[in-house]
């Protein structure tokens, strides 16, 4: 090994390990993401008058200014919470038009033809998208997963004579991620003087699943009418669980399907790539022929029909 190699191995390590070491412990950053969350949730104005809800789309003033006036981006902003992501509006559209730019500028060294560097540039846009969404269905399936334990857990507290905002409380304090966040916020919001409804409410926003609009149902439901709210939840946690354990099965009886769908998409791609690696010239009569390029504009529509209707087939409600 090249005594400049062995240098740049041993100042990655020395870096490894010094960041290792400095890295703060789960409490601490638990503590700080808990204060940042307080502080996002309410910001008083210069003149110390207001307490408004503030919710920055961009940490550029005048980009949050135009993304404020343009129809979707709250949404979006949305979308990100729910994944449980930092990022803003401003990072994800600027990380998307950056992705783009370098993938059709890459993609004209391949394909000479502006139309195919277009559509993989556009393609390539939708990467930080297909990224967040991933992130979000699985912090949904990890919260629906969570969501009976903690719904037995305010059932105990019920029983000992909390109120309910005390077990939520609980739940905040006693669960793990990403279950603690979001009680954590419903808590905060709460105790900051917004209506327990509203709380609830918002917090079936941020997760929109079945589960959670059921439990978020029953709770504000018992507060209107009365009953035994916790004999109710002891049923819905038993039904969570038996559809957590349906949804398991169908997830091993559909994984074939999944399966397919990702080895049809992606066989194209690997087999051009193969091609071009092993003879530039004979894959570039794919895109330097007219037929050729329809035939790759005919390709992309059929696998997008493909991938839909595999999605159909496997997409199994319970």
């Amino acid at each position: 090994m090249s005594p400049v190699l062995l240098f740049i191995l041993l100042l990655a390590v020395t870096f490894a390990v010094i960041l290792w070491i400095l890295a703060p412990s789960k409490r601490e950053s638990d503590i700080q993401r808990h204060l940042k969350d307080i502080g996002t949730l309410y910001t008083i104005d210069a003149a110390g008058t207001n307490i408004l809800k503030q919710e920055s789309l961009s940490a550029i003033p005048w980009v949050n200014r135009i993304l404020v006036k343009i129809p979707g981006a709250r949404k979006l902003q949305l979308f990100i919470t729910q994944a449980g992501s930092r990022w803003s509006v401003g990072t994800l559209i600027l990380a998307s038009i950056v992705v783009a730019f370098l993938a059709g500028w890459f993609a004209t060294f391949m394909a000479p033809a502006f139309a195919i560097d277009l559509l993989l540039g556009l393609a390539a846009s939708s990467f930080p998208y297909v990224y967040l969404y991933t992130k979000r269905q699985r912090r949904f399936r990890r919260f629906d997963q969570q969501l009976p334990e903690a719904i037995d857990l305010i059932s105990r507290a019920l029983r000992a004579g909390h109120a309910v905002i005390s077990a939520i409380e609980l739940v905040s304090q006693e669960t793990s991620e990403p279950l603690a966040t979001e009680f954590r916020i419903v808590f905060d919001e709460q105790n900051l003087g917004l209506p327990i409804r509203e709380a609830l409410i918002n917090l079936s926003s941020r997760v929109p699943t079945d589960d959670v609009r059921f439990i978020v149902t029953a709770i504000l439901v018992q507060k209107e009418t009365g009953g035994n709210l916790a004999e109710i939840l002891d049923k819905a946690a038993s039904v969570m669980r038996e559809r957590m354990r349906l949804k398991g099965q169908l997830r091993v009886y559909t994984a074939q399907g999944r399966m397919t769908g990702w080895v049809l998409c992606s066989l194209p791609f690997f087999v051009f790539a193969l091609i071009s690696f092993v003879n530039h010239e004979y894959e570039r009569q794919l895109w330097s022929s007219p037929i050729g390029v329809r035939l790759i504009y005919a390709a992309f529509v059929m696998m997008g029909l493909g991938v839909y209707t595999i999605r159909k087939i496997i997409n199994i409600r319970v």
